[in-house]
């Protein structure tokens, strides 16, 4: 039988699974496999827990005078929790995560006893010569250290199989060079926290400390395992690079927030009652838009804390997903034309005092204060729009971007029509009366600013970085990256606009100037430089883009070029005088986010090649024999039929000369020593030949009876539960 038939039949014999046993509510579960502040109280001594709080909340290195005493606790809880080993669980360049079991036994007088030693929590050295470095260090240099990041906290991974204590930690060359993604994000968090902090006490000097807070969205497909191991372009790819396009598609509008099906909510079920478990406050569920693509959003958590908590998440979701006989895809565009997935990062600012500095204020004088942080983001914004795209730009995200209801891949700024002219205001000021009475307040132009409610403006999907109300929501992160990347850099764009202004504005007042008029003389400027970026109309139109170009605004053919932005003088002023990258870490992220690129469409290459050779041209083959052989019966062949045959003949022929082609460039490809043309030629010859060979493939499946076609077509992977 041919497989993709015998996929259907599996699947057709698929059941739910049976919910958890014992459920309890989600305030029960939730950190139960955490060591929390709460946990800590029990297996510490008051001292020793009040040292580590501390630790936690400054961002200040463990004495190691107590880390014996913390791993004792910290060993006796995982063992009673039923752990069998720790792992220091980190964040390599690979974009997923890392991590080296080790086990508690250690031999004592020939016996065996549970062991933890502080040494062991703080600090391990797993071999780092097999993860990606971009140049940091040689193949042959296999050490690297990992030390425990006090600030996320110690988790216990449970399987079906076994529990591990995992404790998140940075990753470090022998050299000191930072080896992750996390390192970045720390420092980008301590720049951000400082410059947010002094210009926040401008206006409130009671403020110490600036968080920064983030809810990560994540989109993703699930298909069943019967289907994604019947295609080897999805297996090995994350995407597939057949398949004709859908007669329903996604047009009826009838998935999004649609009824969950019975075998989908057993697999959210149980996905959100382990991800609970951790620490990750799951809050929604959903069916996004395209069949068989899903949400799940948590609720906020300082920004270090809810990235680790969305690479936690993503396991967890292709773990549960194959207990539920489903494969999870967090491609960004696993399948041509319908939906593909992000992860939309909601970030905003928060003070020690509990205050959200991206929220409007009752008054005109708190309006003032949201407004310096509104204006100053938007600012940052217009001034490294490149970096930012560079930031979230990927093989699979060239994708999604521009497609459907994705964002375009020009960045620029939504804020609301209201607050656009709150803006156009400031920058401006409506003229007044010749004679009519002003106080300074309104002189200065702080009354003019209405009241604002965090609803001042509706949602602008078609934005790439929106203002929602209390927050900004950047939505150009694929959903299969590591988010922190963009975070950080976003972070240290809106820390250099802040120690501007701050500059700027102290300069003012130590000349005489009012602190609220050097204020708006501030914001007046920053809103006339960063104009360009703002944009309230949809995005999707092509005089948007036309626009875009008349304004400046960056826009890149591809990832490649994208990537080219991180080397220039403007990107290193901001990213390594800043102190976010040495020199020699911005040029490795640089070399390994080519390296990530090229090796993706690499696979895509030789995946459909071979699936032509053994899969696509065989099919086409045997149905062509059996047309001649039924023309050769038939003395009256019709016209149709002699045209059929004609066609099929030629899609072949030319499928088979773009697969001779295809091998050709990359075979010339691979030749250039320098890989930057390289991944030019793979993004501008390369994958527009395998799109040739797409609509060749596609033709083909289009005209094949449907006994012959091999791989399990689009309406049966994405209908067919």
């Amino acid at each position: 039988m041919n497989p993709r038939f015998q996929a259907i039949q599996l699947i057709q014999q698929r059941n739910p699974q049976p919910s958890t046993p014992n459920r309890r509510s989600p305030s029960q579960v939730f950190r139960e496999n955490v060591f929390s502040g709460e946990v800590m109280r029990s297996y510490l001594t008051p001292q020793i827990f009040q040292q580590l709080q501390n630790i936690s909340q400054e961002r200040k290195t463990l004495d190691r005078s107590i880390a014996d005493s913390v791993a004792n606790g910290i060993k006796t809880w995982a063992l009673e929790k039923g752990a069998t080993h720790f792992t220091h669980w980190f964040q390599p360049l690979t974009g997923r995560t890392a991590e080296k079991h080790d086990s508690f036994l250690e031999l004592s007088g020939g016996n065996g006893i549970d062991h933890f030693s502080g040494h062991e929590l703080v600090q391990q050295e797993p071999d780092a010569s097999s993860f990606p470095s971009g140049g940091l260090r040689s193949t042959f240099e296999a050490r690297g250290y990992t030390a425990w990041d006090c600030s996320s906290p110690i988790f216990i991974f449970e399987t079906s199989y076994g529990r591990t204590l995992c404790i998140p930690t940075i990753f470090v060359s022998f050299t000191g060079q930072a080896l992750d993604y996390k390192i970045p994000l720390l420092r980008s968090l301590a720049m951000l926290d400082e410059a947010a902090t002094a210009v926040a006490q401008l206006f409130e000097p009671e403020v110490k400390r600036v968080i920064v807070n983030m809810g990560a969205e994540q989109e993703y497909f699930l298909v069943d395992r019967a289907f994604y191991h019947a295609r080897p372009d999805l297996l090995m790819t994350g995407r597939t690079l057949l398949g004709a396009p859908l007669h329903r598609g996604q047009r009826m509008g009838g998935n999004y927030f649609g009824a969950i099906s019975d075998r989908v909510f057993a697999f959210m079920d149980e996905l959100e009652q382990e991800a609970l478990k951790l620490g990750i406050p799951l809050k929604t569920r959903h069916n996004e838009v395209a069949p068989s693509q899903y949400e799940c959003a948590p609720q906020y958590q300082p920004l270090n804390i809810a990235s680790d908590q969305q690479l936690i998440l993503m396991d967890l979701i292709d773990r549960v997903a194959q207990k539920h006989q489903y494969a999870a895809l967090m491609h960004e565009r696993p399948f041509e034309g319908i939906n593909g997935s992000g992860k939309h990062k909601n970030w905003s600012l928060h003070t020690d005092t509990g205050k959200n500095l991206l929220s409007p204020g009752p008054t005109p004088e708190e309006n003032l204060m949201f407004l310096t942080f509104f204006v100053c983001v938007i600012k940052a914004v217009s001034e490294h729009s490149d970096l930012l795209l560079a930031s979230v730009s990927s093989a699979g995200n060239d994708l999604r971007l521009d497609g459907p209801e994705a964002p375009p891949s020009i960045i620029s700024v939504f804020t609301g029509s209201k607050l656009s002219k709150v803006l156009d205001d400031i920058e401006n000021p409506p003229r007044r009366k010749r004679n009519e009475q002003i106080s300074d307040l309104m002189h200065l132009g702080i009354s003019e600013i209405p009241e604002l409610l965090i609803d001042n403006t509706d949602r602008n999907r078609t934005s790439p970085f929106a203002f929602t109300g209390n927050k900004f929501e950047l939505r150009t992160v694929g959903a299969s990256a590591n988010g922190s990347q963009s975070m950080a850099i976003l972070n240290v764009m809106v820390t250099q606009a802040l120690q501007k202004f701050k500059k700027r504005v102290d300069s003012k007042v130590n000349r005489g100037r009012g602190l609220e008029a050097a204020v708006l003389d501030m914001l007046r400027e920053y809103i006339s430089e960063s104009k360009k970026i703002r944009f309230e109309g949809d995005s999707y139109t092509e005089d948007w883009r036309v626009e875009a170009e008349r304004r400046g605004l960056f826009f890149f053919p591809h990832a490649p070029a994208a990537y080219e932005a991180m080397l220039t003088s403007k990107a290193k002023k901001l990213l390594v005088a800043s102190g976010l990258y040495t020199e020699q870490e911005l040029l490795a992220r640089y070399e390994v986010l080519k390296q990530h690129y090229l090796n993706q469409v690499r696979s895509e290459s030789d995946i459909m090649r071979e699936m032509v050779l053994t899969q696509i041209i065989p099919a086409a083959l045997t149905y062509e024999q059996q047309l001649q052989q039924v023309l050769a019966s038939d003395s009256v062949a019709t016209k149709v039929q002699k045209e059929l045959l004609e066609n099929l003949q030629a899609a072949q022929a030319q499928l088979l000369f773009l697969n001779e082609n295809l091998q050709r460039l990359c075979q010339e490809a691979e030749k250039l020593e320098d890989t930057s043309e390289t991944a030019k030629v793979y993004a501008e010859k390369v994958l527009p030949t395998l799109n040739q060979m797409r609509e060749q493939g596609d033709y083909l499946e289009s005209i094949l009876p449907d006994q012959y076609w091999p791989l399990p077509k689009y309406r049966e992977i994405l209908f067919i539960a």
